[in-house]
């Protein structure tokens, strides 16, 4: 990308000096067990997130994005703020509170952004990561791309309101398909494993639902809610630090005293942990076939025990579970589909046969919406 940019210096009257740019991310495999320090595989994609900057000295922040209108955040306040909770503008105070010590004095920045909002591809992630560049760049500090994960992570937590782990941020910040382990969160373990979907006959495509996931926080919530419920327990803040042997020892008891959902999702986590070690082996081994039949395992395991298919409450529209039903369908016995991301609401993953692939979109297009269908390269 040229540095120079026209809508830039219209906006700003001058031309910008930093430019960065940071793909949006799939979630493979691994569905919210990052939150319970457990094992996650995720990968960039080929969408993008892309940014002109240039700074400023007066301690203000002004970014416009082409999706979202402009932001003003002035770094005189870096704590959090209850009225600037769920949006853009959260975002960059949270991370810039992460440089003003470095020297940071703000900066202009027009965005603009090829990742669909509500796709789960982790638009708000690879905005964390993008800003957190473009600190970086401004004041001089070198910042590696896990404490830019985890300063992203902080301003989504602590800034935006959205609880999440650090998977998003990671993989956005990742050159290709990672296994991470967040048994120690501070310092996660990451592996790459070099595979490429379509060198092995499939391509993935993500699904547009029809209905988007930004009200869905408090779903969002309710999961890392109940399996803190299970762990407290035993005394313990996270799954990974409670023995399964013991959980299900103890699992009449967490019935009475948790709730069956509570106890049924952390089931899935102890699972999903397993079976995301079998996905990277089998990936590792180029074995597509086990790992589709992988693939599927979690996306039963998503809607059955973890149940992040169903908004609660919601039972005349439940735009997920029809596409997950619509794309299983569609795709006759071949490749998988499964919940991806958060959940309840916004994508569905597919693995499509490559000669499939003209077939499957057109089907999902008409039944969900041209467009719906979004084909990534990973």
């Amino acid at each position: 990308m040229t540095m120079e940019n026209g809508s830039f210096r219209k906006r700003f009257g001058r031309s910008p000096d930093v430019y960065a740019e940071v793909p949006g991310r799939t979630e493979l495999g691994g569905n919210h067990t990052d939150h319970q320090h457990g094992v996650v595989i995720a990968a960039p994609v080929d969408l993008k997130i892309r940014a002109w900057a240039a700074p400023r000295r007066d301690g203000k922040i002004c970014a416009y994005s082409d999706g979202y209108g402009s932001f003003e955040v002035d770094l005189s306040g870096t704590d959090p703020e209850e009225a600037e909770k769920g949006t853009a503008a959260a975002l960059i105070r949270g991370v810039a509170a992460g440089f003003v010590d470095e020297g940071l004095r703000g900066f202009d920045a027009w965005i603009t952004s090829d990742i669909p909002s509500g796709s789960g591809l982790s638009s708000s992630a690879a905005l964390e990561i993008l800003l957190g560049r473009i600190c970086c760049r401004m004041t001089g500090c070198e910042k590696t791309g896990t404490e830019l994960a985890k300063l992203g992570q902080h301003a989504e937590n602590a800034y935006f309101g959205k609880p999440c782990g650090l998977m998003d941020q990671m993989a956005c910040s990742a050159d290709g398909i990672l296994m991470i382990d967040f048994a120690d969160p501070v310092h996660p373990a990451a592996k790459e494993i070099p595979f490429r979907f379509p060198d092995h006959g499939y391509r993935i495509c993500i699904l547009r639902c029809g209905k988007g996931h930004e009200d869905m926080t408090a779903d969002y919530a309710m999961i890392t809610e109940e399996l803190g419920a299970v762990c407290a327990v035993f005394g313990k803040n996270v799954l990974r630090e409670v023995p399964e042997e013991e959980f299900f020892r103890r699992i009449s008891e967490l019935r009475q005293r948790c709730g069956d959902r509570a106890v049924l999702r952390a089931m899935h986590v102890y699972a999903e942990n397993r079976r995301v070690r079998e996905m990277a082996e089998a990936l590792e081994k180029a074995d597509m076939t086990r790992y589709l039949e992988l693939v599927r395992e979690s996306g039963r395991s998503s809607w059955e025990l973890l149940q992040n298919v169903t908004p609660q409450g919601s039972s005349l529209h439940q735009e997920m579970a029809f596409a997950l039903a619509a794309a299983e369908k569609a795709l006759k016995g071949k490749g998988a589909v499964r919940v991806h991301g958060g959940g309840f609401a916004g994508t569905i993953q597919a693995y499509v046969p490559l000669e499939e692939q003209g077939r499957f979109a057109k089907e999902m297009d008409d039944l969900l919406g041209t467009g719906s269908c979004i084909g990534l390269d990973v």
